[in-house]
């Protein structure tokens, strides 16, 4: 798939098995919807992640950068509904990047996604990212492949924690992300496995420990959709 905009919020969190059944109903009748008719979302993905029966990935694309500071975005996030009040305590190890998109790369919707959250060794931010533009340019149209793409977390500057976080408590943020999508989950197993695996990122300039992960598409959104 190709990212739609400039920014992105890229989400991971956990929901207990007792929890997700109303979890998915809230958040694909409710939140969904009120997130896509904020201006300057574009597009909404739900992912549920295919090693850990509580594991999310959720994925914001947003036209442009200043979106993530808008008054229509902040002013949700500070007046929650009373089921979002409900369901935000069962967001569970909350990590929320607000990201620029670095690149990206392919087309369509996918029905299998790859995350990677990794950070560069100091001094080797250029080299690393040089080399996932070239890696993932090449991977987008990869027999199984769909997409891949690089997310760097720039955390607005803002006054105070919102409302919602204040409700989940304290998040925390991945520093770059890769996402590499496609239609087969097995060429998506195969490159985290291959060209960027941990061994293969840290050869290239990134700290030890990239945190790869693996989901499958649960549910997506646009504007377009909202009251269709």
């Amino acid at each position: 798939m190709s990212l739609l905009g400039k920014a992105a919020v890229a989400m991971w969190w956990s929901v207990r098995a007792e929890q997700r059944s109303e979890f998915g109903d809230w958040h694909s009748h409710e939140h969904f919807p009120e997130r896509m008719s904020i201006p300057g979302f574009r597009r909404g993905s739900r992912w549920t992640s295919a090693t850990d029966a509580e594991g999310f990935f959720v994925l914001y694309e947003l036209e442009h950068y200043d979106v993530l500071t808008s008054k229509g975005y902040l002013d949700r996030l500070n007046a929650p509904t009373p089921w979002s009040t409900k369901m935000m305590p069962h967001h569970l190890g909350m990590v929320r990047s607000q990201c620029r998109i670095a690149a990206s790369f392919g087309c369509g919707i996918a029905g299998a996604l790859a995350t990677i959250r990794l950070s560069p060794l100091n001094g080797r931010a250029a080299e690393l990212q040089a080399h996932l533009l070239d890696t993932l340019g090449a991977l987008a149209s990869k027999p199984g492949l769909t997409g891949a793409h690089l997310l760097l977390t720039d955390t607005p500057k803002t006054s105070s924690p919102t409302t919602e976080q204040q409700i989940r408590g304290n998040d925390g943020a991945a520093d770059w992300i890769i996402l590499v999508s496609g239609y087969d989950i097995d060429a998506v197993d195969a490159v985290i496995a291959g060209q960027l695996s941990p061994p293969s990122l840290q050869r290239a300039g990134a700290q030890d420990g990239p945190t790869p992960g693996r989901y499958r598409l649960a549910f997506t959104m646009t504007p377009n959709d909202v009251g269709a």
